[in-house]
């Protein structure tokens, strides 16, 4: 009878510690996409507002470039505008450990706002109809991908040296189309980087998940938020500038 007691307090107590590891999983999943939704909003919101300063619109279409436009594209600084987002990421990747929580989120931020004067441009090419479009297709396909790679039992970490060297050759091909302007590859770049970033979104959000510890201080749990926003912020952008070459409406 005593075994028995024993037994089942020992099961109601595996029971609630990990009632309490799924909370805390819960919470730190939460504050990765709550990062990342705030991230998505502040690049949107220096995009279009770079947009409307840089160029001149007449009845919805784009008839010119302000000075601020001329300056910002069509001399140097426009190699700052084009760079500068990677090498934020990258001090951000490298430094983040020598970093409190709080100055890695402002880090984050400020990339954030760097991207979005970077896709500033997209405004001025695409539709603003299609882009709305676009944005709202891209939303539904990551929630649909990050909700599968965090409840899937499987184990995707299979697919991380395939879509790395998917990435890394897709990196590669925009380079050279860069010199070829090649509409063929431009294609054909944007329908493999769907396929590569769709699974980037499964395989981060599992390994996001993987990382949570419960064990961990405030202050790593902030960076490891801040990290695995960063992962997602990045799959989401990439997915959405190649659903947006395929099914945007130029202007």
């Amino acid at each position: 009878m005593s075994n028995d007691f024993r037994q089942s307090a020992h099961l109601g107590g595996r029971a609630a510690e990990m009632a309490r590891i799924d909370q805390g999983l819960r919470s730190y999943m939460l504050k990765v996409y709550n990062y990342m939704a705030i991230a998505l909003g502040v690049t949107g919101v220096f995009a279009y507002g770079i947009f409307s300063m840089a160029f001149v619109q007449e009845g919805g279409s784009v008839v010119g470039v302000t000075q601020f436009g001329a300056t910002l594209f069509n001399s140097p600084l426009k190699y700052v505008v084009m760079f500068a987002p990677f090498a934020m990421v990258l001090f951000l990747s490298f430094r983040i450990q020598k970093m409190s929580a709080s100055t890695a989120q402002m880090v984050f931020w400020v990339y954030a706002a760097l991207m979005g004067v970077s896709l500033s441009s997209i405004f001025a090419v695409f539709t603003q109809t299609s882009i709305t479009q676009v944005f709202f297709i891209t939303a539904a396909s990551f929630a649909g991908l990050s909700l599968y790679g965090y409840t899937t039992t499987k184990s995707l970490s299979g697919w991380g040296s395939f879509l790395m060297m998917g990435l890394i050759g897709i990196v590669i091909a925009s380079i050279i189309n860069i010199f070829l302007a090649s509409s063929a590859m431009a294609f054909a770049i944007s329908v493999i980087g769907v396929l590569v970033f769709a699974g980037l979104t499964a395989y981060d959000t599992q390994q996001i998940k993987e990382m949570y510890y419960e064990g961990d201080s405030a202050d790593t749990m902030g960076k490891k938020a801040i990290m695995g926003a960063l992962r997602l912020y990045l799959d989401f952008i990439n997915l959405f500038i190649m659903l947006l070459q395929l099914f945007g409406n130029r202007n």
